[in-house]
């Protein structure tokens, strides 16, 4: 049906806009979020006496290319969520096989989206960092609402399609 396939490039290029403006957000208010990767990584804001404390980064180096890996990852969400909403929208009144081929590129973005906000803010940022125990600098209640976006949006643009009516 055409509707679900419309419904499926909006949807791609809807996380693809948040990705953007994320990116965007992070280059052009560098500073603001910078202070959260530093907190997180040096652990300074978690629970006194933690025995995690080992883990904690002091090094601005690694702070620095910890936050240019993340806007990394997350422009590149946004390339490849856009280039798929292109692709998509281009085969959008082809045959099944040639829409459902174009969506490798929604799919990989929608890939390293959930590897962002889910495996380095949930897993990485949230477990092995510890941020869950800070009350400031505790970012994961809007890295799971994001992954939940990318997960929902993901499952249904890989349903396969079939030929138009």
């Amino acid at each position: 049906m055409l509707i679900v396939r419309l419904a499926k490039i909006l949807m791609i290029a809807a996380v693809g806009a948040f990705a953007f403006m994320v990116t965007y957000d992070n280059i052009v208010d560098y500073g603001s979020n910078y202070e959260f990767v530093r907190h997180v990584l040096s652990m300074d804001t978690t629970f006194s006496g933690n025995a995690l404390m080992d883990r904690a980064v002091k090094d601005a180096r690694a702070w620095k290319a910890a936050y240019a890996a993340i806007i990394t990852a997350e422009g590149l969400t946004c390339v490849l969520l856009c280039v798929g909403a292109l692709a998509l929208l281009m085969r959008l009144r082809a045959p099944a096989a040639g829409f459902n081929h174009a969506k490798l590129w929604a799919v990989a973005g929608l890939t390293v989206g959930f590897g962002v906000w889910f495996f380095g803010f949930l897993v990485v940022a949230g477990e092995y960092w510890a941020m869950w125990q800070s009350r400031t600098w505790n970012g994961q209640e809007a890295a799971f609402r994001f992954t939940m976006v990318i997960l929902g949006v993901l499952i249904f643009v890989s349903l396969a399609d079939g030929e138009r009516e």
